[in-house]
């Protein structure tokens, strides 16, 4: 009986270290194995690429037609968008200017665009607008002149599996020797020429800077920001 009682205590103690050893065991191989990788978001850039461009390339008919249901679709509800003189507009101003038709033109290029994906639901344009013979009426009836080039950057954001354009900017392309070179040092007397130093009067026509109200450039579902809404 002893000697039986001493093999139980053996074969118990034995059962035991076991036990521990393949505890200790499967605690290292958990420890070892590498964490599981995250899944890579899937981005088709070329998809997007091609959307974004669509809808840019769209701008000069939603101009020509007054598609104001083209602003409304693409532009974000809480878009912002700054124009060439430096105002800023947002989608109600660019619907707004769009049914009373105050964007017209002979002729509304859009060129050299270039789309940065950022993500499956963010994208970056950037582009250049060509326009001849354009004209912003404002809300007295008067006109100002809107021809000539301008570099635009939109910002767009896919919300519920559609893409919208929350910000925009532009900026006029100022005409090679506009401005005077950075290492010139003017005379006095050319610092002080009209040239140099516009008048007052020169500083108020609009085709130099428009007064604040005028929306030169509506935000746009397609080109530029500032001088288009883009649909």
């Amino acid at each position: 009986m002893k000697q039986n009682g001493v093999l139980v205590m053996l074969s118990l103690i034995f059962s035991l270290v076991l036990l521990g050893g393949c505890q200790k065991a499967a605690e290292n191989a958990n420890t070892m194995a590498p964490a599981a990788s995250p899944t890579a978001e899937t981005v088709d850039t070329a998809a997007i690429e091609t959307e974004l461009t669509r809808i840019e390339n769209d701008w000069p008919r939603v101009v020509k037609e007054k598609d104001v249901e083209a602003v409304k679709r693409v532009e974000a509800d809480d878009a912002v968008f700054v124009y060439p003189d430096g105002t800023v507009g947002d989608k109600a101003t660019d619907v707004q200017d769009m049914e009373r038709g105050a964007l017209s033109a002979d002729s509304w290029e859009v060129l050299d665009l270039k789309v940065t994906v950022l993500s499956k639901d963010a994208a970056v344009v950037r582009g250049r607008s060509v326009v001849k013979n354009g004209k912003y009426k404002m809300p007295d009836g008067k006109s100002i002149d809107i021809s000539g080039q301008y570099r635009f950057v939109d910002t767009f954001a896919r919300r519920n599996g559609e893409w919208k354009l929350v910000a925009g900017a532009s900026t006029p392309i100022r005409e090679p020797g506009a401005s005077a070179s950075p290492t010139a040092k003017p005379s006095p007397a050319t610092a002080a020429s009209p040239a140099r130093k516009p008048s007052p009067e020169m500083t108020a026509s609009p085709a130099t800077r428009p007064s604040p109200p005028i929306r030169v450039a509506p935000p746009r579902a397609t080109v530029s920001p500032a001088v288009k809404p883009t649909p």
